[in-house]
Parts: structure tokens; sequence; C-alpha cells
């Protein structure tokens, strides 16, 4: 008998080995994926890759103080760290399957019985224990191995929703200042125009205008106040939104800042593309999920091998208490047992088939992640490149527009020009003041697109790496840390048998 349990073991661990092979998820990039640099201009001397706290660059406590409290209460950042707790409870889940199944039960009874007119009365006590365990680990490991991809994938998707918390408060409240200050542009407008209004009643008192004169600046002036009543509205639902970000109801909820004068947008830019692949925590999801699905491949092939069952138990019974813990009383069992499927219907095929399809399915999402990424930096720098620009003549545009409607006022005063003349200088004014916050604001919110893009800091754990990242065949000589960083995360993944092809 020993020697049978013994030639079941040996045989059960050859199974085991056997079935236990696990293998690398496919590579979804090749190098002509990854561009060797971004095609877009970038600022010279500027700092490469963002800090953690990019946002405390633009200069604005107030806004430090958002992003800190939008971090510990956004809802939806709440619900991404419920999703993890969820996926790292499914590890656990997923891991008992590794260990035998214990149980331990107790009995008492205690029975009657009249024979020949004699009352027999017995007590019956027992403590029995059981064990089973189904070796089936060449299905629970990928099992396993699935899940913690899936937490990892849960994690960055964690970190993904912390980023766009953290830009979409950024940019609404950047949207309340601009909104704020174009509002208080709109209301010297409306200064300036209440004063020709002054200056044109004067005239028309004194005989020098006309009454169409009077009533076309009083048009003016009503058209340009009830552009404030707007701008107004759509400051209070900025204000709203962002409330929200940050956990809160609107009601009650101040901003204090009014205008874009004090926010400073610092420069960064990227690296290497192929950088870009590791800090990107988007990216980082995609390919958990896609190593995840690779799993599901493995334990759907290996779902074929055949079932070991195990089971022992054994106990004690006595009639009494005292005497049970007895090794007369002592009993026990064991017993093995080996389940192959012959025919199901199709059922493990079908299963196959479908996790091969969804394997392919996220191959091509984690290349449209890593695609988007690079268009994401990409438009970026190329926003925040023509926005200065044009911020930098639409400024000049304001300072000759200022002086030119500061003429035309003195000259409608002395009777020199014509009212005519003074209403299209001060609209030239506005329109260039207005325009010129617009494209502050866009500028601005270029700059948090790019420091959204280029992942906000965070950086992926080369030890969580399934993918190798592709290396271009020329890099620049400044470049060497990053290529030196490129190929210990690839001796990482080729120690693992991921990773064959790159050297």
């Amino acid at each position: 008998m020993k020697k049978l349990l013994q030639a079941s073991s040996i045989a059960a661990l050859a199974l085991v080995a056997a079935g236990c092979v696990e293998t690398p998820p496919p590579v979804a990039l090749t190098r002509r994926d990854v561009p060797k640099s971004f095609s877009q201009p970038i600022a010279a001397n500027a700092q490469i890759w963002p800090k953690p706290g990019w946002w405390q660059g633009f200069g604005s406590p107030e806004l430090d103080s958002l992003v800190v409290e939008a971090h510990q209460n956004n809802l939806n950042l709440a619900s991404a760290v419920a999703a993890v707790m969820q996926a790292r409870a499914q590890t656990y889940i997923s891991a008992s399957a590794l260990f035998p199944s214990l149980s331990l039960a107790g009995t008492a009874s205690r029975s009657s019985s009249n024979a020949q007119g004699f009352n027999l009365t017995r007590n019956d006590f027992g403590l029995s224990g059981s064990a089973s365990y189904e070796a089936s680990f060449w299905d629970t490991l990928p099992t396993l191995n699935s899940a913690q991809e899936a937490l990892k994938a849960a994690r960055f998707n964690q970190q993904t929703v912390a980023l766009t918390v953290t830009a979409s408060v950024a940019n609404t409240y950047l949207d309340v200042l601009a909104l704020r200050q174009r509002e208080t542009i709109a209301d010297q407008n409306i200064r300036a125009a209440n004063r020709i209004l002054g200056v044109t009643e004067a005239q028309v008192t004194n005989g020098v205008a006309s009454r169409l004169s009077l009533a076309q600046q009083e048009a003016v002036v009503n058209g340009q106040k009830a552009q404030v009543p707007a701008l107004q509205e759509q400051s209070n639902e900025a204000r709203f939104a962002l409330a929200v970000l940050l956990g809160r109801p609107p009601e009650g909820f101040k901003v204090t800042g009014d205008s874009l004068a004090g926010i400073k947008a610092p420069t960064v830019a990227p690296g290497l593309p192929s950088e870009l692949l590791e800090r990107r925590p988007d990216v980082a999801q995609a390919e958990a999920q896609l190593a995840a699905a690779h799993a599901n491949v493995d334990a759907a092939r290996n779902a074929f091998f055949p079932q070991i069952n195990l089971t022992a138990s054994g106990g004690y019974a006595s009639t009494a208490l005292s005497s049970m813990i007895n090794p007369s009383n002592l009993g026990f069992s064991l017993g093995a047992s080996l389940i192959q499927s012959i025919f199901n219907g199709g059922r493990l095929t079908g299963q196959v088939e479908l996790s091969k399809a969804q394997q392919l399915q996220l191959i091509e999402a984690y290349r449209t992640a890593v695609l988007n990424a690079f268009k994401d930096v990409e438009t970026s720098l190329s926003q925040v490149a023509h926005y200065a620009q044009e911020e930098k003549y639409t400024a000049a545009q304001v300072k000759a527009a200022a002086e030119a409607f500061r003429i035309s006022e003195i000259q409608y005063r002395e009777g020199v020009t014509d009212l005519l003349t003074v209403l299209q200088s001060q609209q030239t004014l506005f329109s260039a003041e207005d325009t010129l916050v617009q494209i502050k604001l866009a500028r601005i919110q270029a700059d948090v697109s790019l420091y959204t893009a280029l992942g906000g800091g965070w950086s992926e754990n080369p030890a969580d790496m399934t993918q190798p990242v592709p290396i271009p065949a020329t890099l620049p000589k400044a470049s060497a840390p990053a290529v030196n960083a490129a190929k210990k995360a690839a001796k990482h993944l080729k120690n693992r048998g991921i990773l064959d092809w790159i050297f």
C-alpha cells in the first residue's frame, strides 16, 4: 500500500510538472511601432519628464490645495481604489486553490432502547478530521497569474484616474479664473463705453452730435452688458463642476482666484518615445490586461489535463468521552482519484478559442494605447508651441489696440474724429483682450495636457513589465542612461522567458 501511494505521488508530480508550464505573453510591438524621437517642437532647456507634484509649478497655492483635496475625496478615484480592493481579494480567492481543504467535526449523541424489559441508554462521542486536495496546478497557477495581472491593471487604472482627476481639477480651475478675467474685461469695456456715451450725450445737448450717434452708443453699451450674464453663467458652471471633482456639493463652494495673471506654466519636455511606454499608467494597464488574457489562454489550454483528487479522513469514536482519545478508537481512510474529460461537447475547445480571441482583442487594445500615447504627446507639444506664438502676437495686438483706442477717445472728445472710429477702436481692443485671455488659457491647459500625456511623473516598476520595450536601431548619445534602463528591464524580462529577440 505504501509503495502504491509513493508511485501515485510520483505520477501526480510528473503530471504537475508537465502541466505547470506557463508561456510568455505574445510580443505586441516591434521596433517599427516606436519612433526614434518626437517630431513636434520641444522647449529648449526644459525639464525632462514631469515630477510627481507637477501642478505645484503653476504657482497657485489654491490649485495645490484643490488637487490635494481631490486626491482625498474624488468619487471616481474612490471607486478606482475599491476596484483595486476587489482585484486583491480575487487574488486571495485564486490562490486558495493551491492549498488543501481541511475540516474538523465533533459529534455527540445519546440514544435509549428497550430490550427484554431493560431500558438501555447509550452515549456516543466522535471527533473526526478530513482533508481534500485537488491537484490541478496546470489551470490553478495560470488562473492565479491572471488574477495577479488583473490586480496590476486595477492599480494602474487607479493611477490613470488620479492623473485624469488632477488634470481635470487644474483645467476646470483655470476655466473659472479665465471666465472671471473675461468678465472683468467686459466690465472695463462697459465703463469705457459709458464714458463715450457721456461724451455723446454732451455733444447731443450742445447740438454737436445727432440723436443717431446717441442711439448707436446706447445700443453698444447694452450689447456689451448683455455679454456679462453669459460669462457669469459659464463661470458658475465651471465652479460647480470643480466642486463635484472635489467630492463636494456645489452649494457654498467658493474659488478665491479671479485671474490667470498669477499663473505660470513651467516648461517640460519628453525623453525618448520608447521611454514613454514606461511612464503612462494607461499603457501599463493595457499591458497588464493583455498579460491577464494570456494567462487565461494558458488556463483554458491546461484544462485538458486530468484532475487528481486526494482525500484523507480520520477520527476517534467512543461511547465514553474520557476514553475517546485513545489509539484503539482511531480510524482513518485515504483515497485518490484521477478524472480525465473524454467528451464535453466542445466546451473546452470553445473556451480555448474564446480566450485566444480575447487575447487578440487586447493585443490591439495595447497597441492602440501605445499609439494614443504618442499622439497625445505630439498633440500637446504642437499646442504648446503654437499657442505660445499666438499669445505673443495677440499680446502685441492688444498693446497696439489699446493705444489706438486711447487716441481715438481723445480725438472724439476734441471733436477731431467721429463716433464710428471710436467704436471700431473700442471693439478691436475688447475683442483682442478677450481673445488674449482665451489663448492664454488654451496655452496653459496645453501645458496641463503635456504633463498628463507624459505620465504626470509616474513610472512603471520594471518587475511589473510583461512586454519588452522595443529599442530603436540608433539613439542619440545623450540618451545612454535611457538605453541602459531599457536594457536592464529587457534583461529582467528575458530571465522570465519573455524576451529572446532583443539581444
